[in-house]
């Protein structure tokens, strides 16, 4: 046996079926140089709870397949299968990646020739085709790991003494030695392993492939860099880099490192660095999303406030005390921020801080408020009743208002005022025909918000296409496109790598629709998850849909509440359903969620229990596990208020269940 590739997934079901896709026609091109059966695939998985393991033993019969009844961690679940594995390298591969056809065979043949190599790393582009510089890396003794940390080694880059993290002075396009390599493709020689140790299961994750590299180095072996092929790391799939939880757990995989290898002095001082680093980051990246979070609101705060300041003091001074007069200080100190944090709270719930927005949510966000502040307004005494046309003329102002505030935050994110720019994307599918045309209508099946723009052929041109892959560079710029994506029916990864590289200084995302799949994958950059484009689940992760069902959820319990005599002799358990309502309230369970029994199995997406399933809209019925999985997946896909509110009411008996 040649090479034993191991992968290692946890619930990324979607992005370990396009990573074993590649690997299977990896595997192919190994067999045609070295024979057939000289590698073998193992897929440990975690304890996966979205149907990973019913994929890979449905389409990838030949993978070995090991199910954890727990999350072992990484370390130990490589470990597993590599103490049972048979072949000469062990190939240690990360599910959110996808390799070339010839990776396998040029990287074993790299190790055949220098049999002084341990391991090896590769060139790893992100999702939008730029280098990713852990795929070379030094070792982070507390010299490199300080000029890391505060940033020096990101200001002079090509530095040997500052730029030893990332090995930023030497050659990406170029083999090197190297002294870490990456666990997203870690490829080692079996009898290296066997002198050195396997990987260390001290470390849950991050840090493993650190310490296993410097074993392998003090072992009497080396190891490379391999530039001469390259693979896609989505990364970010288990954590965000900018997280605080990828702060703590990464950092303290680095203390472990230290107290294990360093003297004493030198591993009191990496401790101390990077103590401060967490502390120092952690602050960091908590402060940097609260300023992210809060920055829009406090904008249209500022704005609205001071166009109410300055409507009232010219209706008062020109129209209600035009004899003299004033309204009383507590309207400027009370009332007016009253009026302008109920339509903010009125924008919010229409989804007008969400990532994407429309002006037509800005006017139902604030007619909303609008509708609530009068209410209120009614309901207090003459005297506290200051002016209706102020509130009538200040809702016309809070449209205003809060068009030009994101007006400005569009401009300075995109240096463009067209807000559609921000919600509609501008797509090109490369591909030939037949994948042309069901690509395109597995995006409108998604609900996809894409503009498809056409087509561009990779062989055969067909009519009314854009042009072919040769002018894919400038069908980009002509057209304004800001997504390709490409069919791997009809192009290799090599192929779709190179195109990508080609066109990485264009401002363009990419992602790879798998031939007879129901998703499309791709990630933009590193610091960002994958995005995925499924048929059975975009509706009901909409962020207006969760809105929406949190309404509902909390609309039903306080009528439930207010009127509970009405409806507490339909219900059978009882005391059930007093508890129910509060669950509900508090938002730890929804009244309606997906048949349980089908959750896990059909892979979609996680939400709250609830306390009703699509199952109870048919009460009298005795559903077969086919129909209670199509129910499932139509309620993933369809999900409306109605809908929810529909089964509430045929399933009122079981609503304390």
């Amino acid at each position: 046996m040649k090479l034993s590739v191991i992968i290692v997934n946890y619930n990324v079901k979607f992005f370990v079926e396009q990573c074993l896709l590649s690997v299977r026609a990896a595997v192919s091109a190994m067999e045609q140089v070295y024979g057939e059966g000289c590698t073998e695939v193992y897929l440990v998985d975690n304890n996966s709870v979205d149907g990973s393991c019913e994929m890979v033993a449905e389409k990838f019969p030949e993978v070995i397949l090991i199910a954890n009844r727990e999350n072992t961690g990484f370390s130990k679940a490589n470990n597993q299968a590599m103490r049972i594995a048979k072949g000469e390298y062990m190939l240690l591969l990360n599910p959110d990646t996808v390799v070339e056809n010839d990776t396998f065979v040029k990287t074993v043949q790299f190790m055949d020739l220098y049999p002084e190599a341990g391991g090896l790393g590769v060139k790893m582009l992100d999702g939008k085709g730029k280098f990713l510089p852990e795929s070379k890396r030094g070792l982070p003794t507390p010299e490199v790991a300080f000029y890391k940390i505060f940033g020096i080694s990101a200001l002079f880059k090509n530095s040997r003494r500052f730029g030893k993290y990332h090995l930023t002075y030497l050659d990406k396009d170029q083999n090197h030695e190297v002294e870490i390599l990456s666990g997203a493709f870690m490829l080692m020689r079996k009898t290296a392993l066997d002198k050195v140790g396997l990987l260390d299961e001290d470390y849950f994750m991050y840090g493993e492939d650190i310490d296993l590299s410097y074993r392998i180095l003090k072992g009497g072996y080396k190891n490379y860099y391999f530039a001469d092929t390259r693979i896609i790391h989505y990364k970010g799939e288990s954590t965000k880099k900018s997280s605080v939880n990828y702060v703590f757990v990464f950092y303290r995989a680095m203390i472990i490192f230290a107290r294990k290898h360093f003297s004493g002095r030198h591993a009191g001082l990496f401790s101390f660095l990077i103590n401060s680093a967490i502390w120092l980051r952690a602050g960091l990246a908590i402060f940097r999303r609260f300023i992210l979070k809060a920055a829009l609101p406090f904008f249209d705060f500022s704005v609205l406030y001071a166009f109410l300041f300055l409507l009232k003091t010219y209706w008062e001074q020109n129209h209600k005390y035009v004899e003299g007069g004033a309204y009383p200080p507590e309207f400027s100190y009370y009332v007016l921020p009253a009026y302008a944090l109920l339509w903010m709270l009125g924008l919010a719930v229409s989804g007008g801080y969400g990532k994407n927005y429309r002006i037509a949510q800005i006017v139902r966000g604030v007619g909303g408020g609008t509708l609530l502040i009068l209410i209120v307004y009614a309901l207090l005494s003459e005297e506290f009743r200051y002016s209706r046309a102020i509130i009538l003329m200040g809702a016309i102002g809070a449209v205003a208002a809060f068009i030009l505030t994101r007006s400005v935050a569009q401009f300075v994110r995109t240096r463009s005022f067209n807000f559609e720019k921000s919600i509609r994307k501008r797509c090109v599918i490369v591909a030939e025909a037949d994948e042309y045309i069901r690509i395109g209508e597995l995006l409108k099946q998604t609900g996809n918000t894409a503009d498809v723009i056409g087509v561009v052929n990779v062989h055969t041109p067909m009519p009314g296409n854009l042009g072919m892959m040769d002018q894919l560079g400038e069908v980009i710029q002509i057209y304004g496109v800001t997504e390709i994506i490409f069919s791997s029916k009809d192009l290799t990864v090599a192929d779709i790598i190179a195109q990508m590289d080609r066109l990485k200084s264009l401002d363009t995302e990419y992602k790879i629709a798998p031939p007879e799949s129901i998703f499309i994958i791709g990630s933009s950059s590193v610091n960002t998850r994958g995005e995925l484009y499924m048929i059975d689940l975009n509706s009901i992760n909409r962020p207006e849909n969760k809105r929406t069902k949190r309404v509902v959820d909390v609309s039903v319990s306080l009528l439930f509440l207010l009127f509970f005599p009405f409806w507490i002799w339909k219900v059978k358990n009882k005391a059930g359903w007093f508890s129910n309502i509060f669950q509900v309230l508090s938002g730890k369970i929804s009244w309606v969620s997906f048949f349980s029994e089908h959750n896990a199995i059909e892979g979609l997406p996680s939400i709250k229990p609830g306390i009703l399933s699509p199952a109870d809209a048919f009460p009298s019925k005795k559903l077969e596990p086919e129909t209670l999985r199509h129910l499932n997946l139509l309620y993933a896909k369809n999900y409306s208020a109605s809908e929810d509110l529909k089964i509430i009411v045929k399933g009122l008996a079981n609503t304390g269940r």
